[in-house]
Order: C-alpha cells, then sequence, then structure tokens
C-alpha cells in the first residue's frame, strides 16, 4: 500500500529487508527512488534523529559512481515517527543475491567489483567517512544499459552503521555488525578507522572467490576470536599476486593494510592477467559440495555427515601476529580472583574479596604470624634437643642458672 514519506515521496513496495530498516521503491519529484526507512525504534530515538541531522550534510555531499548517492533526509513525518534516507535506485540484485544464485565469481569478476567499491571507498575515507558494514547486502550491482557488459557495483549505506552505533547517553557502544566481516582491531575495542573498510571488502572479496568467508562458520563468539588469532587459509589456484594482495589487507595490524586508492590501483593492475580464468574449484571447508544421499532401506550406509567448521584452525594459528593491541591471557592470580581478576567466587558476608587491599594486608599478616610461630617451635624443639643430649653435671662452665650459656641458645627469629 502507498505511503507518504515527507511531503515529497511516496513508497509503493518493498525491495529489501535489513538489519536497520526496510528498503522501499518509492516515488519523488525527479522520478523513482530507493526510500530505506528505518525501524521504528530507531526512529522514535531523539538522538538518532539529530545526528542524521547532523551529518545530513555529509551523507548529501558524498558522490562517486560506486557509491550509491542520497538525495535526500526525511525526517518527521505525519505522526513524528518517520526517519527515512532517499537514495539512488539501483535496478539490479545485491552481490549476496548474485552469491547465492552463482556460489562463486570467476577471479575476474569478484576483483572487478572490489576494485570499484575500493574505488568508492577512497573517496568516503578522503571525507572523513568509515562504511563500517561492507557486506555482500550493502554493495548492489546494476546491469550494464546495453545488457551485454559487466554489471557496475555500488556501495550503499554509507554512514548509518556508524550513525546507529553511535555511544547513547554516556556509554559505550558495542561490537556492531556481521562477524564474518569485522576486522579483528573492533573486536578488541579499538575505535573503527578507514582499515575496518578494507578489512571487511578483502573480506568480501574472499567470500566473492571461494564460496565461504575466511573466518566464518558455528557461533558468533567463535567468529569474532577467529578474526583475532587466525590466519586466513590460502585459496589454491589463485594468481599468487592477487594472494598477497590479499594477505596484505587481512593483516591483523590496520596500519599493514593499503588504503583504498592503493587497493583499487593494484586490483586493477592484477585484472588482466585473471582473464579466462574459471571459478575456484575447491570444497566447503564443513564437508563435501553435496550432503550424501539418504541411505535406501536395507542399504549401506551412506556415512556421517559432513562435520561443522571447528572453532580453531591448529595449524592456521597465527601466534606470531602483529595486532594493534595485543589480547593478554590472564595470568593464574586473576583467574583466580586478583585485584583486577576476572573470576568472582561466592564469599561470605564480610569476607574480603580476594585480590582485595584488605584481603592482601590480612594475608600479609596471617604469614607474619604463621613465620613467627613457626620459628618459636623450632626454638622450642631445639632446646628440648640440646638438654637430652647434654644434662645439667653440676660444674660450673661459665653457664648460667639452669646450666645453659647465652651463646648456646638457639637464635630466635623475629618477625
Amino acid at each position: 500500500m502507498a505511503r507518504n514519506i515527507g511531503s515529497q515521496y511516496t513508497t509503493h513496495r518493498v525491495l529489501g529487508r535489513g538489519s536497520a530498516g526496510t528498503v522501499w521503491l518509492g516515488e519523488g519529484p525527479e522520478g523513482p527512488v530507493a526510500i530505506k526507512l528505518l525501524r521504528e525504534d530507531l526512529a522514535a530515538d531523539p538522538d538518532l534523529a539529530e545526528r542524521f541531522a547532523h551529518e545530513r550534510h555529509a551523507l548529501l555531499g558524498l558522490e562517486h559512481p560506486h557509491i550509491v548517492g542520497v538525495r535526500d533526509l526525511v525526517i518527521g513525518g505525519p505522526d513524528g515517527s518517520d526517519l527515512a534516507l532517499v537514495m539512488d535506485l539501483v535496478r539490479g540484485p545485491d552481490l549476496r543475491t548474485h552469491l547465492e544464485r552463482e556460489r562463486r565469481l570467476t577471479p575476474y569478476e569478484a576483483v572487478a567489483v572490489a576494485a570499484q567499491i575500493a574505488s568508492g571507498l577512497s573517496v568516503a575515507h578522503a571525507a572523513g567517512i568509515v562504511h563500517r558494514d561492507i557486506k555482500p547486502e550493502n554493495i548492489l550491482l546494476e546491469p550494464a544499459a546495453d545488457g551485454s557488459g559487466p554489471p557496475t557495483a555500488l556501495l550503499t549505506d554509507f554512514g548509518v552503521a556508524k550513525l546507529i552505533d553511535e555511544p547513547r547517553h554516556g556509554g559505550k557502544g558495542g561490537v556492531v555488525g556481521t562477524p564474518d566481516y569485522i576486522a579483528p582491531e573492533i573486536v578488541e575495542g579499538l575505535p573503527p578507522r578507514a582499515a575496518v573498510d578494507i578489512y571487511a571488502l578483502v573480506t568480501v572479496l574472499y567470500e566473492a572467490l571461494a564460496g565461504f568467508t575466511p573466518f566464518g562458520g558455528g557461533h558468533p563468539g567463535a567468529v569474532l576470536r577467529r578474526q583475532v588469532t587466525e590466519k586466513a587459509a590460502p585459496l589454491p589456484g589463485l594468481p599468487q599476486a592477487l594472494w598477497d594482495l590479499m594477505q596484505q589487507c587481512l593483516a591483523k595490524a590496520p596500519a599493514s593494510r593499503l588504503r583504498a586508492g592503493e587497493l583499487a590501483s593494484r586490483l586493477r593492475e592484477v585484472l588482466p592477467s585473471l582473464e579466462g580464468l574459471p571459478p575456484l574449484d575447491i570444497g566447503d571447508p564443513d564437508g563435501p559440495d553435496e550432503l550424501p544421499a539418504p541411505a535406501e532401506p536395507g542399504g549401506a550406509d551412506p556415512g556421517p555427515l559432513p562435520a561443522a567448521v571447528p572453532l580453531v584452525h591448529p595449524d592456521l594459528l597465527d601466534d606470531e601476529r602483529a595486532t594493534h593491541t595485543r589480547m593478554r591471557v590472564p595470568d593464574a592470580e586473576e583467574l583466580a580472583g586478583g585485584a583486577h581478576g576476572t573470576a568472582r567466587t561466592p564469599r561470605a558476608p564480610g569476607q574480603a574479596r580476594a585480590g582485595s587491599a584488605r584481603h592482601q594486608a590480612a594475608t600479609r599478616r596471617k604469614r607474619r604470624l604463621a613465620v613467627t610461630v613457626a620459628a618459636g617451635l623450632a626454638a622450642a624443639v631445639a632446646l628440648g634437643g640440646w638438654l637430652l643430649a647434654g644434662g645439667d653435671d653440676g660444674s660450673d662452665d661459665g653457664r648460667g642458672p639452669g646450666g645453659t650459656a647465652e651463646q648456646d641458645l638457639p637464635p630466635t627469629a623475629t618477625p
């Protein structure tokens, strides 16, 4: 059903849905447009509306052949619940839909798409805008005008992830994004810079070539851990020059990655060597391409189903990785509940928490008392042994009363 957005736009039908909202085919003063309506809970946040208004100039001013242009920003609506971006209409599918149909692209097609997106990123980064959510769903493929040439790749949703993830009310934003494409420095808690887009884009390139992401599979927490601790597995059949370039952009240290303009130039340089190469002939990391057929009644067991992707690939652990901030493993004292420990074991009311200053002072006092008691017991035992061995023969040998000389007494330890 048609719906008015602001005073100039009307929506007709849904083109797609995402985590932040719904994209509609719409109509405006200059013809068809795409209108991204943010979710109602987001649109109802006055802080978010203020941030969008503040970034309006930057969003509207970002123009490039490989970036979906933003034409207008609508805040308000009849009931005050609309927050929408009015964008250029791209009539082709997104890269995710294309990959679901083709599974893998030829090296030439995949690199051509990545080079175009990197070119668009170079302009955005120069303007101080980081995308932060590059993934196949946010890369649109506009068919060639004559229908015979390759499609044009365009990046959409610029700035949306940043605006939605801004800290609210003095709090800190969490790890926001799709785990498969999140750069390791974000997992480690650093602010996202332009290098996170390079990491995500080359992850998309890897997926377009292989049919799967380098660190995907399993629980999202396991995926985030791999982003920090593992190296990407090399792709057999890929020219070494392209793989070396991809490895550099998947480096754990952000400073080691290429800038967007450099990446676009390098990808264009390797394109001619990729012409005519077929899609890579590789299997999925979690088993065969086809699931085994079910056993016929009375027939042989076809074998176990493919195993899940392991949480850690032992042969791909990056023990010498150069991360921007290295992740530190807590020591035994911290695990036991030290002053800055991670363990928090139950304790009785009034009992000092393990590792606290009060607990440490009490521990020191107990140790001093134990040393004093132990020294006293040792002195008593030594004295008793001497008396049994020597006795008192009544002779005057310079000993004091009781037959003991001061120099013969065992030393007494003091606290």
